[in-house]
């Protein structure tokens, strides 16, 4: 079984989850200037289009993994993703537990989330998988993304500020970052965000979606 979780935000990713999960991409090249700043759980409303606002004043492109039915009930908000040029990936439709879930099942789930996102990218919720789960996904031509930091905005005891203060130390070239773009994480979030993303003007790095690693 697969998962990526931890207390202590943010958290670096350990590469030995890299070793044993190979197919799953977890960074970009660390010989450029840049990184990859991914969202999940979204799109909703208010909260998605106020990162994309964000995301737009600092000229930044990132990637956002949808849960199907958010997409089905805010497909406004879904396009305006796409048209501001952002990446789109699979986050299953019902945001799917992949070890409470039996693979047949989980497998429909994200085939249903493919008709309404159209994207081989994929990211687990939660970031558990079943080894089953992950090969099926592999074989079927999804591109599993995990990420090398997760900045923990979902937490309700994060402290915001010496969050952001480490993630702007901490922070790589390539590395794949992960926020959300949900109710829970936005006190968090509409802090660190815009915080990280005055550190990469500063340092002349440029946010890239995942498909540039990929196509």
């Amino acid at each position: 079984m697969l998962s990526v979780v931890n207390q202590f935000y943010p958290y670096r990713t350990p590469s030995i989850f890299s070793k044993v999960f190979s197919r799953c991409l977890w960074q970009g090249p660390g010989d450029k200037s840049h990184v990859y700043i991914t969202f999940d759980d979204g799109p909703l409303p208010v909260i998605t289009p106020k990162v994309l606002n964000m995301l737009t004043a600092y000229n930044q492109k990132a990637t956002f993994f949808c849960v199907g039915e958010n997409v089905q009930r805010n497909n406004d908000i879904f396009k305006e993703v796409c048209q501001n040029g952002h990446d789109i990936g699979n986050h299953t439709c019902h945001h799917l537990h992949g070890w409470k879930s039996k693979t047949q099942k989980y497998l429909s789930d994200v085939a249903l989330a493919d008709v309404h996102i159209g994207s081989k990218l994929f990211r687990p919720p939660y970031g558990k998988l079943t080894y089953s789960q992950y090969a099926a996904l592999s074989q079927n031509g999804y591109q599993i993304v995990m990420w090398s930091l997760l900045v923990g905005d979902y937490s309700s005891g994060l402290n915001k500020k010496a969050c952001l203060k480490k993630l702007c130390q901490n922070i790589r070239f390539g590395d794949i970052i992960v926020f959300h773009d949900q109710q829970k994480s936005w006190n968090n979030l509409e802090y660190i965000l815009p915080g990280l993303l005055e550190e990469l003007q500063k340092r002349n790095i440029t946010s890239k979606g995942i498909s540039s690693l990929i196509f």
